[in-house]
């Protein structure tokens, strides 16, 4: 028997094909493709979900390209780098690029980007992702320095990925704003239509450089927000989508079955995790203050089961802020295995024996927060669900007003630990444990020079983290991918859809 979810999209599908709905196809060279979360600005500077990251990827480029496959680093927009000193970057620019506009990328646009960007003032979304740069300094106009305000060894890794370079005048003009409504690079996609967070329009920009990104083959992409995905699922039956991702594993494996689609399972960087606020921001009685009620929280989850039975494919258990693949992720912690009464055992001691009742909040996923409110509920901590928009729950720990939340964060597919311990541990408005040990050991880390030193303070911060319970890290995702038959296309771990990998067979 086909499953409800299942039997829903093609029912759906039955009705949009009667209504004559349009129909994809590779003679018009249009990829349709799902997002099924409203990306809240195009702006990659002022989003932090993954489909802007998917985005950032296909309208604009770096100074560096990490490939993929082979973790190399490659030049892009730089054609050569060196370290003058520890804090120190030059940078050769690629001469004869230009962006969408028409305007000609050289050191100015570098400088002002980073000038731009580094200022908190201005308010990129992600900080950890620019401030650790102080400045930009133009040398000529194909050569640029970027200054760090300490030693950060990681630069080159980030320079690889969340930092895109932008038209010093166009954006001096547009601000966030403009560029959100008309973005303007020098990627392999140039933008030619924006309905904000519901619908987008790429068009392969014919001029692009010879950039590792390789060269588009496919002409079109056409982009609409459906955050429901039998909605998806219908389309991709009647044939008005040619690729969704992000599909539910039980659907993904009856989709595997039928003919006319091809299903890739791939893992992914991106991390689960309960973040609980240890230092009391949203209510100083919070009783997830209480070390005792963080580890009951920790024990009274099924982890091992919540992978097997919901996310299945390239899915693991995960006992730490970070992903296992990132440089200094320490996986020599505390784990809390599936222990009940263990939990309410420590709930009586932290002086609650029937339990207590929280707010809990969730931006997506649903079955993956019910099913762990369920566990919660069972141990006497009885859940208020509260399922918001990610900008809008964003906003909320931003403020630090949610008490219990279930999160997941990509790292911006950057293979080092700072990307993620890193953003919620150093007393940032995300950070719910406000810990002055932890903070003090990631600073040496992020900041040490000698790899050795850097994996001997992110191993303490992490013990640390896991010790006092701070988060309850759940598993690594996958990405399951279904597209049609007539579409080429080969997922990378790192979670970024690349439409320049994408051909029609």
């Amino acid at each position: 028997m086909k499953s409800t979810r299942l039997r829903a999209a093609l029912a759906a599908a039955t009705l949009l094909t009667s209504a004559g709905a349009a129909w994809a196809d590779k003679a018009n060279d249009t990829l349709n493709v799902a997002f099924t979360k409203e990306l809240e600005n195009v702006d990659s500077y002022f989003n932090s979900s993954r489909e802007g990251v998917v985005m950032q990827r296909a309208i604009w480029d770096g100074l560096i390209y990490r490939d993929p496959a082979t973790n190399e680093y490659k030049g892009n927009l730089a054609t050569a780098w060196e370290w003058i000193d520890d804090t120190t970057l030059e940078f050769k620019l690629r001469e004869g690029v230009t962006f969408h506009n028409g305007e000609p990328f050289n050191a100015d646009d570098v400088v002002y980007t980073v000038n731009y960007v580094a200022d908190p003032a201005n308010g990129a979304k992600t900080q950890r992702n620019v401030n650790w740069m102080k400045s930009a300094e133009k040398i000529d106009d194909y050569t640029v320095r970027i200054h760090l305000k300490d030693k950060f060894p990681a630069a080159i890794e980030f320079l690889s990925g969340p930092v895109s370079m932008y038209p010093n005048e166009y954006y001096a003009e547009a601000g966030p704003s403009g560029m959100g409504l008309k973005p303007i690079g020098t990627g392999p996609y140039k933008v030619t239509e924006v309905v904000p967070g519901q619908h987008f329009v790429l068009e392969a920009n014919e001029a692009y450089h010879d950039s590792p990104k390789g060269k588009p083959t496919i002409k079109n992409i056409d982009i609409r927000t459906i955050p429901d995905v039998n909605t998806q699922m219908a389309e991709l039956f009647s044939g008005s989508l040619d690729l969704i991702w992000q599909v539910p594993a039980d659907l993904a494996e009856r989709l595997a079955t039928m003919e006319q689609f091809t299903v890739s399972n791939e893992s992914t960087m991106r991390v689960g995790y309960l973040a609980m606020d240890a230092a009391g921001r949203s209510d100083p009685e919070t009783p997830f203050k209480d070390i005792r009620v963080r580890q009951a929280v920790n024990y009274a989850i099924d982890r091992e089961t919540l992978v097997a039975a919901l996310l299945k494919g390239k899915s693991q258990v995960v006992w730490t802020p970070c992903f296992p693949s990132q440089f200094g992720c320490e996986q020599d912690v505390k784990h809390y295995d599936y222990d009940p009464e263990k939990a309410k055992k420590l709930l009586a001691e932290a002086g609650y024996p029937d339990g207590f009742t929280t707010d809990f909040y969730a931006y997506r996923n649903r079955d993956y927060a019910e099913a762990i409110t369920l566990y919660l509920n069972a141990v006497g901590i009885k859940t208020n669900f509260k399922m918001l928009q990610y900008s809008a729950l964003r906003e909320l720990n931003m403020k630090g007003e949610v008490p219990i939340t279930f999160q997941t964060w990509g790292s911006y597919s950057i293979n080092d630990a700072s990307a993620m311990v890193s953003q919620f541990f150093k007393h940032g408005s995300l950070d719910t444990s406000r810990d002055d040990v932890v903070l003090a050991d990631l600073d040496i880390a992020d900041s040490a020079t000698d790899p050795k030193v850097r994996e001997e303070y992110y191993s303490k911060a992490i013990k640390r983290i896991a010790d006092e319970a701070y988060w309850a890290p759940m598993f690594s995702y996958n990405t399951n991918y279904v597209f049609k038959d007539e579409v080429n296309y080969t997922p990378t771990p790192d979670e970024v859809l690349r439409f320049t990998t994408m051909a029609w067979n």
